[in-house]
């Protein structure tokens, strides 16, 4: 699907989409448990894979008014009858390969091909210490992966600068083996409020993790069961950050965001982005509402070591703010549905920016920038192409987006939520 987007302004109110990272651990952890039911998933490409690995293991999940009725493996996961396919999820392969390793048979994990360039190999053998048997088909440390169980627990090391999902996955496959986990930290740990947020899930499951002098840990032996049989799932700071942003870039009047309360989202931050930046944005984190004008933005530098799903936003507002925007610490950030370092540079160039790329940090000096229309590839990133389209709202001329339906990752209705706002979206599908 192409998508045309033109200069347009925005107005209204919109509901933030539920939080991508919270469905998946929560509809993981209810698979982990004897059951569950969860309001509010995220219904997505992403979070469909994950929901296709619980059945794997034996579990069910079904539809029902406002969620998922979930009837989980009870930390037992069976051996699958087939491959899973994580498709373009990472979040779900590097998960489920814990998941895998409590297994007795072989559990085979792929996905598409960008998911099969994605950095496994820490994870693969931190698993491998740890008891079970962990392996990259192509000895590549990369999917396709079969995983063996059992996996025994124990004391382990492993970088924390490359994913902070690898951690996560530990902690949630931990506290169901006889010994638990201990994950010591090699490097210093990168997109830690995502492990804040395994945290939060786990503690509203039941089970007891926590964070130690070099690292984290869970105890073993412990069993999956949330209060009253129930999960709610807040939301989503980081599909939250491309209505923020078009508001601030584009709102006639006031443009609303509800649904913004507060929880271990790193994303959050996106809020003091804006303000850093002039935005005239308010929280009312209470009713959890965000309110946002469009504002004449001065350029930032902001580190996205803990917040790497903020890149794109932050380097779309820099090209349209005043002065220079420099995004520091994110070569962490390549390593993601594509290079999104390099992805937000080619495609800002493309319409217009000045935009200098370095390993580790983006310049974008929106000071000698002026947006105007362009065709520009979504890279089959959800992430770019929403950047992009804010970027198109404030752009001369209309923006063709190839590859638009990406979105369907974490926000599937993104272009309908723009249109209702106001924006000139004109969706081409076929």
């Amino acid at each position: 699907m192409d998508v045309d987007i033109s200069n347009s302004t925005v107005a209204g109110r919109a509901k933030a989409p539920p939080s991508k990272s919270y469905s998946h651990r929560a509809i993981l952890a209810a698979g982990y448990a004897d059951g569950a039911l969860i309001y509010d998933p995220l219904m997505s490409a992403d979070t469909k894979a994950t929901i296709r690995a619980v059945e794997a293991f034996g579990g069910s999940v079904e539809e029902i008014d406002g969620g998922l009725d979930v009837s989980g493996f009870g930390g037992k996961p069976g051996t699958p009858g087939d491959i899973i396919d994580c498709a373009n999820s990472g979040t779900t392969m590097r998960l489920v390969t814990a998941t895998a390793a409590l297994a007795d048979g072989i559990t085979v994990l792929t996905g598409d091909r960008s998911l099969r360039s994605r950095p496994q190999g820490p994870l693969l053998s931190a698993l491998t210490e740890l008891g079970a048997r962990a392996e990259s088909t192509r000895d590549n440390g990369q999917a396709p992966l079969a995983i063996r169980g059992p996996l025994a627990g124990g004391e382990v090391s492993i970088p924390g600068d490359v994913s902070s999902q690898y951690i996560t996955a530990l902690l949630m496959a931990g506290g169901t083996t006889e010994q638990g986990i201990g994950v010591h930290l090699e490097t210093d740990l990168k997109s830690a409020p995502y492990v804040d947020i395994t945290l939060e899930v786990l503690a509203a499951f039941g089970i007891d993790a926590e964070p130690t002098p070099d690292g984290f840990a869970v105890a073993g032996g412990q069993t999956y069961e949330p209060e009253d049989g129930e999960y709610h799932v807040p939301g989503d700071f980081s599909s939250m950050s491309y209505l923020l942003a078009a508001g601030a870039l584009a709102a006639e009047g006031e443009l609303i965001v509800t649904g913004a309360h507060p929880s271990a989202q790193g994303d959050s931050a996106i809020v003091d982005v804006l303000l850093g930046m002039g935005a005239d944005i308010e929280w009312d984190d209470d009713d959890g509402i965000i309110t946002v004008r469009q504002s004449d933005l001065s350029g930032i530098e902001f580190d996205v070591g803990d917040t790497p799903d903020l890149l794109p936003t932050i380097a779309t507002l820099g090209a349209v703010a005043d002065g220079e925007t420099r995004i520091t610490n994110c070569e962490h950030v390549r390593f993601k549905e594509t290079d999104r370092v390099s992805a937000m540079a080619e495609e800002l160039t493309k319409m217009g920016a000045s935009v200098t790329e370095r390993q580790d940090e983006l310049i974008i000096r929106g000071g000698e920038s002026d947006l105007s229309g362009a065709v520009v590839e979504g890279k089959n990133d959800h992430r770019i192409i929403m950047a992009l389209a804010v970027a198109g709202l404030a752009a001369e001329g209309t923006t063709k987006i190839k590859g638009a339906e990406h979105v369907d990752v974490s926000f599937p209705n993104f272009f309908d939520v723009l249109y209702d706002l106001g924006a000139r979206v004109d969706q081409k599908i076929g």
